[in-house]
Parts: structure tokens; sequence; C-alpha cells
């Protein structure tokens, strides 16, 4: 098997115990067990747990915004793009709750842990880049400009949808959650205007 899809195979199961028994018990051992691998094949693919932990926080962002990046069409009405895109995210948040969870615990976590720090600084990194990437790409195709800059509205837009998703996974009120990614398109709209000809 060559090394970049044993990687994969091995993230993949880490994802799963994760989802399943919580960051905490993701040791090594039990990544290994799940994947049907050895040891020495974690060491391997990851120059160490931490290693291993910012990949598993770059395949699931990835794989979040890889399903929402392709609503925004050119020439889309920008309203429509932004809440197909939340909606699209909430969806899959809905659909995988467990996988989501691990963010949380994965933040905890590495706060927690020395050694780990990076790993949470990582994280957040990511998903601001991430969200950045989204606003850029919805304002090119709408032809419309943010008047605040991307990194804070990314920041803003991070901030709502990761309280929301916490409060979610603990009451599970969907019809509210959807009604505050109204209320988040609505508010972020009122920061962008048409591109001067």
């Amino acid at each position: 098997m060559a090394a970049s899809d044993r990687r994969a195979e091995l993230l993949e199961a880490a994802i799963r115990v994760m989802a399943r028994d919580g960051v905490a018990k993701a040791t090594t051992r039990a990544i290994v067990n799940e994947a049907g691998m050895t040891l020495g094949a974690f060491h391997y693919c990851f120059a160490s747990r931490a290693h291993m932990l910012e990949l598993v926080t770059e395949t699931l962002t990835e794989r979040y915004v890889a399903d929402v990046r392709n609503l925004f069409a050119p020439q889309r009405d920008i309203r429509d793009s932004v809440l197909d895109s939340l909606r699209a995210f909430w969806k899959g948040f809905e659909a995988n709750p467990g996988e989501h969870q691990i963010s949380y615990e994965l933040t905890q976590y590495a706060l927690r842990n020395p050694g780990f720090e990076n790993v949470a600084k990582r994280q957040y990194e990511i998903f601001l880049r991430a969200f950045g990437s989204l606003l850029d790409l919805a304002a090119r195709n709408a032809g419309i400009e943010w008047t605040r800059p991307v990194p804070v509205l990314a920041r803003y837009v991070l901030s709502v949808i990761d309280g929301l998703n916490l409060v979610w996974l603990v009451d599970r009120n969907t019809d509210h959650s959807q009604a505050v990614l109204d209320m988040l398109a609505d508010h972020l709209l009122q920061h962008a205007r048409p591109l001067e000809a």
C-alpha cells in the first residue's frame, strides 16, 4: 500500500475513533487497531500524534468546504449563494454530528495538554482560511465586494457557526438553528456592495 493511501486510511480510522469514543481515547494504538495496521505504520505516516491531529482537522475542514464551494456559481444572486452554502453546511453538520463534535473536543484537548497547543491554533487557522476563501469566491462570482475586511467577516461567520453548532449538539433544535442561519446571511449581506464599473 502506498504511504499516501496508508495515511488516508489512518486519518479515516482516527476520525471514526474520535467520533465514536472521543479525542482523549483516540490513542495511536486505538487508531491503528481501527485501521488494522501496526504502530510502525502510524509512526511511518505521521511525525507525531499532534501532527496526525492537525491532519484530521485539515481533512474534516476540506470535506465540509468542498460540499459548499460549488454552490457559488458565477452571476448567481449572492443571497441565494450564501444561504444555500450555509444550509448545505448545516445539512452536513446534522448528518454527521459526531464528526463535528471532534472539533470542539480537539480544541479543548489541545489547549489542556502541553505539546498540543499548536493543534488548536492550526485548527482555527484552517477554519478561518476556509471561510475567507468561500467569502472571496462568493464575492468574485456575484460581482460584489465586501465592505469589511474578509478576515474579520470570516471570523464573524466562524464564531456564529461555532456557537450555533455547539448549541444544536445540546438541544437539537433544527428550526431555530436554521432561522439563525437566515439571520446570519442577512446580516453578512449588509456588508456587501456591487463592484463599481
